[in-house]
């Protein structure tokens, strides 16, 4: 049921934000979900607690960077899976204080992006790999230790929703103000699962209660959708669809919903060394432009290496994206999907800012001087490619042309250049009567 309460205002203005992944995980280098995959013990794990020294950590670097590929707000995993606290948390010595680090990571991270006039987001997981009183479930390391049963016993997934919600009144509490929520993740049990199958859900965590009092201490704050209150009025604020395109607009109920989805530069959201599906520019720049037109954000991550750094093909990513955005971005920001009836070719994608009028279509197959647009007919004043402001003209086609080209009355010409700009992807902006 879809009534959100959080400050969606801001979220669908800026349309392109930073997701970062850092954790133990970046020593071994090998996907952040490297503990459950590989079923390493507490024991093994502990020598990334014992070895995490990111000597070369500069927040301010990391939101620069963020900052300059056009990015306007960050999310950082204060927690994953594994269970390691980036911050000085009260409640656990399974933090970065306690490693060779000696020093919260969170804080100066938080004031660095701030500074670079980027809002905040705190990613939390909901699971906990490390605690005590978590269950070794269908998907912990240790799910097929021969004496899964007998080290069961006693564990209490209620004291550990205590000890999960002390935590997010920490991270609620000390760092100011806080724009943006991720949690993750809840898996309800499912009957269709085999029997060992052991979901959890929004009991486990006393979800309703744990929302409560994120409402109360961060109010305006946005919420993301994986607390399993997807029923219930108030219990999230935007959906997060991950590492997959929409192929229409998420609604619930048949009312559009706000939305972002979440993408890796590779193809893991730690730090992977040795991964090489990483992604060109182009296809990030399709993803991003893609998204808007649908109405959504784009959130892209990073995962910093152990000596707390961004990796080079990260780096050479966002520059790119910083590149594009620099003279594009006004397709971009406060952009969104176009009015109904304004339809454009295959290989093309179009937004549309509300508030100016302007319509952005973005061009990724570049036509051969002419490009056709249906049903455009009396409804553009000016046209101009954005990257340089020099003028496309527009003209409609006479019926009898339209008839010998096989299209519809009412198709407008744009004239482009012979040769494609020297642009990604080049975008037309279109003032709209």
């Amino acid at each position: 049921m879809y009534a959100p309460e959080g400050d969606t205002s801001w979220f669908v203005r800026d349309r392109l934000g930073l997701f970062i992944h850092w954790g133990l995980y970046a020593l071994p280098a090998r996907h952040e979900w490297v503990k459950h995959r590989e079923e390493i013990p507490d024991e093994k794990y502990q020598e990334y607690f014992q070895r995490f020294d990111p000597d070369l950590y500069c927040p301010e670097r990391w939101a620069a960077a963020a900052a300059g590929a056009g990015m306007k707000y960050f999310v950082i995993t204060t927690k994953h899976h594994e269970g390691f606290c980036l911050w000085d948390s009260a409640l656990t010595d399974y933090k970065a204080t306690n490693t060779p680090a000696g020093r919260d990571l969170l804080r100066p991270m938080v004031e660095a992006f701030r500074e670079a006039g980027m809002r905040v987001g705190l990613y939390h997981s909901l699971i906990d790999w490390h605690h005590p009183d978590f269950p070794i479930d269908s998907i912990h390391p240790q799910r097929n230790h021969p004496d899964r049963e007998k080290m069961n016993k006693g564990r209490d997934v209620r004291k550990y929703a205590e000890y999960l919600r002390g935590q997010v009144r920490e991270l609620l509490t000390d760092f100011g103000k806080i724009d943006l929520l991720f949690f993750d993740f809840s898996y309800p049990a499912d009957k269709t699962k085999p029997a060992d199958w052991v979901g959890k859900g929004r009991k486990d965590w006393d979800s309703k209660k744990l929302l409560a009092m994120v409402r109360k201490l961060q109010p305006g704050i946005l919420v993301n959708d994986r607390l399993d209150l997807q029923d219930v009025a108030g219990g999230w604020d935007y959906q997060t669809p991950e590492q997959f395109m929409v192929a229409a607009a998420p609604t619930d109920g048949g009312k559009p919903v706000v939305w972002e989805t979440c993408h890796t530069l590779s193809g893991s959201w730690g730090y992977h060394r040795d991964e090489t599906s990483w992604k060109s520019l182009g296809q990030i720049l399709f993803l991003l432009i893609d998204t808007v037109s649908k109405g959504g954000n784009l959130i892209m991550n990073v995962g910093p290496t152990g000596r707390g750094e961004f990796d080079y093909r990260a780096l050479t990513a966002l520059e790119g994206m910083g590149e594009w955005l620099g003279r594009q971005g006004r397709s971009i920001y406060g952009c969104g999907a176009a009015p109904a009836g304004l339809t454009v070719p295959d290989g093309c994608r179009l937004t549309y800012n509300q508030e100016t009028r302007r319509a952005y279509l973005h061009l990724f197959n570049w036509p051969l001087e002419h490009l056709y647009l249906p049903g455009w007919q009396g409804k553009v004043k000016y046209a101009q490619l954005l990257h340089d402001a020099s003028e496309t003209p527009i003209r409609d086609l006479p019926d009898w042309q339209a008839h010998h080209v096989a299209l519809p009355k009412g198709t407008v010409v744009l004239n482009l250049p012979v040769v494609k700009p020297k642009v990604e992807v080049p975008v037309v902006e279109m003032f709209l009567k």
